[in-house]
């Protein structure tokens, strides 16, 4: 065989100069494909090279302590200090108003001190020295706000704010804030104060929501392991600190961990179009056999044995898909430049643009798999076809299945393309959810395709020689129902899969979500102001429910004694034990609440702490009653005994924590109050002169409107939806390509049937009604298809995952019904048209 590989490769580059002709939808899948996966995966490769390359700026330090609700002890900031340069910023949620009164905004407070920031640069507008910007003046304090700020209350620079008790002169607009990304996502916009300025303003109380950040920049060359030994020693020497530790290496987790969700979903529908692509590989693979079917036949007439002639053309194959793979590994490499400056009025992070061979070589990879997985099995049926035959007949249709040698080799290359998939993939659990999936659709879509066929066989003879002549072509041997039910049925299907779940979002977020949430939360409430404020917002809302329960904030140090730094999670249920949350303490069981294990404590309780779980978050953990859970609150561990678990009613917006303690487990602790006001017959108007009354009577209270919250997410929902509609397209695009090619390659045979019956005296206008009845019933049996199997598919991940009302959207249903329609009779017109234009003489001479 090997000996035989030149002769091969001459005969395959003869056969190939004349041109690339009908392998035009072949090359741009396979270059669509790899360009969404190398470009995608390089676009995630830039961002986090960026993110390890300007670690230090982005977290403001080569180490960062988090503190909640507390300082650092003495003993604490003696030993940072030990190490080499610290900087403290204080961060908290608060409240921005006019000096009047009369307008007001959530601002997310954050405090710095002199030595801010350690890394990168505070840019500013106009550019002041640090001790203009914050400094006092004649008892104001100077503050840095960026526009979003200026609009809202429509300020301008010079204007003075009061925030708590202080006030407070805008003397300049914030630009850059270096650290920013390291701080999380915020509500509301920043408002940067010194340390100082933010003592003055008394909205540091005991129990208030405050986050302490200490900073530290160590001496220049100090190496990766040195920072990590730092860590170490730190959670070593001060165990019940109950800090968070973050390293330049990872100065931005949370962004980074979207990304890579990002870039796993992206990648896998790259995948999928590539996937249905590879439909339009073995079309075109197949309608470029069937036309050389006299070179073959005389191939094997002159000697030449099967295994030549499929060598022969698998390389014409690899030498076209390498091109297509090529084109496609040339745009991926671009996509980070390109990105690079797009991504910035997006991500804070510079995209480090450059060439990333490893995610180019694993899209290459994924191309060469799915053209050899979808072209062996034409291969093998024209290798096996014999002269005579080929001869005689017009191509390789009714010859049966391939050898098995063949199918099992395509399904091998298959199973290596789908386990690459799941190993490259960071959640594999997903990755494996997603290939089923795919290949779950291929296997369903192929038996729609036989059961329409079935049902077109079994269909009543009607009159019509129109519409008998469509519901014949849907079944003959050949025919098209098949491809096209393939290739377009599963980019429909993906389409409005996510175009469902973007919709129940939105009408979640917009319309159900709201009416049942609080208009308001009140976060920061003192022990000695709870009924004072039940009394005002009980005069402003009379009719108004005002909810209100302690709060403490707090990190699961440790399930069953063992660090959870050291256990492995479900990434489902990591999001518990990750950072600080949100601790209350209650005699009675809380509302949007059901006990479904254990039992209640008393009211008068006071043995040993028992806290009570969320059932789902438990579950998750793989928690049972019992089980010991630690965690740190102002710097103490506490250690309780899970008594219960709850039902809790997430999707109530009300509030709800994972976990209720007994009321005698943080007996003495410094803590504020939280509250809900839920007032259904308030209109804007009365929702504003509420938060007025309450900014006014308690500065330091913050007071956020459900409905400015609910807006900030659905504008999130709309980018993220607008960024997956857009990767989607991809995919839905590869489906018209390889719709457009199936129907190309059924052009040959259908220029045969024209003819013959034109020959047999139908009219052109019968011809045309017949071929469009054929594409319009087999689109509107793939439409169908997808929106059964794409409203399944979004009910799962609304009502199952996210655990919210899901409903079908009729508009959804009428789009994608006219689409698929207008796809396939558009296409199809437009090659049947080509097909009509062909004289009988010329074709009936030539067979």
């Amino acid at each position: 065989m090997l000996k035989d590989l030149p002769l091969a490769f001459r005969f395959a580059a003869r056969e190939m100069r004349g041109g690339l002709r009908g392998f035009l939808i072949f090359l741009t899948c396979i270059a669509l494909g790899v360009a969404a996966i190398g470009g995608v995966n390089s676009v995630a490769r830039a961002i986090t090279a960026g993110v390890a390359s300007e670690g230090q700026a982005l977290l403001g330090g080569d180490i960062r302590f988090q503190l909640i609700q507390r300082e650092a002890t003495d003993k604490e900031k003696t030993f940072l200090e030990s190490l080499g340069t610290v900087s403290h910023n204080a961060g908290m949620r608060s409240m921005a108003r006019l000096e009047d009164g009369s307008d007001q905004s959530l601002v997310e407070a954050k405090a710095v001190d002199d030595a801010y920031p350690l890394y990168g640069q505070l840019v500013t507008e106009p550019a002041l020295p640090r001790a203009e910007l914050f400094a006092e003046r004649s008892g104001i304090f100077g503050a840095v706000a960026p526009d979003l700020l200026f609009e809202r209350l429509n300020l301008k620079l010079g204007d003075r704010i009061k925030l708590g008790s202080a006030t407070f002169e805008l003397r300049a607009k914030l630009v850059t804030e270096p650290d920013a990304v390291s701080d999380g996502f915020g509500f509301a916009p920043r408002l940067l104060v010194s340390m100082e300025g933010l003592s003055t303003s008394g909205l540091i109380q005991p129990g208030s929501l405050v986050e302490h950040a200490y900073k530290l920049r160590m001496p220049v060359g100090t190496s990766e392991a040195e920072v990590a030994d730092v860590r170490e020693r730190a959670n070593a020497e001060f165990p019940e600190a109950g800090w968070s530790v973050r390293t330049r290496t990872n100065a931005a987790p949370a962004l980074s961990a979207n990304i890579e969700r990002f870039t796993q979903f992206l990648t896998l529908v790259g995948l999928t179009s590539l996937v249905v692509g590879g439909v339009g590989v073995a079309n075109a693979v197949r309608a470029y056999l069937d036309g050389k079917r006299g070179v073959i036949a005389t191939f094997k007439s002159l000697g030449a044995s099967g295994g030549f002639v499929l060598t022969v053309y698998l390389i014409q194959i690899l030498l076209i898909a390498g091109l297509g793979i090529a084109i496609g590994l040339a745009l991926g490499a671009l996509m980070p430049f390109a990105a690079s400056a797009a991504l910035q009025s997006v991500i804070p992070v510079p995209a480090e643009a450059g060439v990333y061979p490893a995610a180019l070589a694993m899209a290459a990879l994924f191309g060469v798999l799915v053209t050899l997985a979808f072209a062996i099995l034409p291969l093998g049926r024209a290798r096996d076809v014999p002269a005579t035959a080929l001869f005689r007949e017009m191509g390789f249709e009714g010859r049966g299945l391939p050898r098995l040698v063949y199918i099992a080799t395509a399904l091998g290359i298959a199973a290596i393309l789908a386990a690459l998939a799941i190993w490259f993939a960071g959640d594999r659990r997903i990755a494996t959810i997603f290939v089923g999936a795919t290949i779950f659709s291929f296997l369903v879509l192929r038996a729609v395709a036989v059961a329409v066929q079935w049902l077109a066989r079994k269909s009543p003879r009607v009159r019509s020689t129109a519409l008998r002549l469509a519901v014949g072509n849907i079944h003959r041997p050949g025919a098209l129902t098949p491809s096209v039910v393939l290739s377009l049925g599963l980019g429909l299907t993906l389409l409005v899969t996510l175009a469902l779940i973007d919709g129940n979002l939105r009408r979640q977020i917009s319309g159900s979500l709201p009416e049942r949430a609080p208009n308001f939360f009140f976060v920061d409430i003192q022990p000695d102001q709870v009924d004072d404020f039940a009394r005002l917002v009980a005069t402003e809302a009379p009719g108004g429910k005002l909810v209100r329960v302690p709060m403490l904030r707090g990190r699961v140090m440790a399930l069953n004694g063992t660090d959870v730094q050291k256990l492995n999670v479900p990434p489902e249920g990591a999001w518990v034990l990750r950072g600080d949350r949100g601790l209350t303490y209650a005699k009675n069981l809380p509302e949007n609440s059901t006990l479904s294990q254990g039992t209640w404590w008393p009211a008068d309780y006071s043995g040993e702490p028992l806290v009570s779980f969320s059932a789902q978050e438990a579950g998750e953990l793989g928690l049972k009653i019992g089980d010991m859970v630690t965690v740190n609150v102002l710097g103490r561990n506490v250690t309780a005994k899970i008594a219960n678990f709850r039902e809790v009613q997430w999707e109530s917006m009300g509030i709800n924590f994972v976990m209720v303690f007994s009321p005698n487990t943080f007996a003495g602790a410094p803590h504020s109050w939280l509250a809900t006001l839920t007032e259904d017959k308030a209109v804007p108007a009365d929702e504003v002169k509420i938060l007025n009354a309450v900014t006014r009577s308690y500065p330091a209270i913050t007071t956020v409107r459900v409905k400015d919250a609910l807006d900030v997410v659905n504008r999130l929902v709309a980018q993220l939806g607008t960024a997956i509609r857009a990767a989607a397209g991809v995919a839905l695009i590869a489906s018209v390509l390889v719709l457009a090619g199936a129907l190309a390659a059924g052009n040959r045979a259908r220029v045969h049937d024209a003819v013959i019956l034109k020959t047999l005296g139908a009219t052109r206008r019968t011809l045309i009604s017949a071929f469009s009845l054929e594409y319009m019933l087999i689109g509107l049996a793939t439409a169908i298809f997808a929106l059964a199997a794409g409203g399944v598919a979004a009910w799962f991940v609304v009502a199952r995952i996210m655990t919210l009302p899901s409903s079908f959207l009729p508009e959804v249903a009428v789009a994608t019904i006219v689409f698929a329609l207008v796809l396939t009779v558009g296409f199809g017109l437009v090659g049947t048209w080509r097909v009509l234009g062909h004289k009988a003489a010329p074709v009936l001479r030539s067979e």
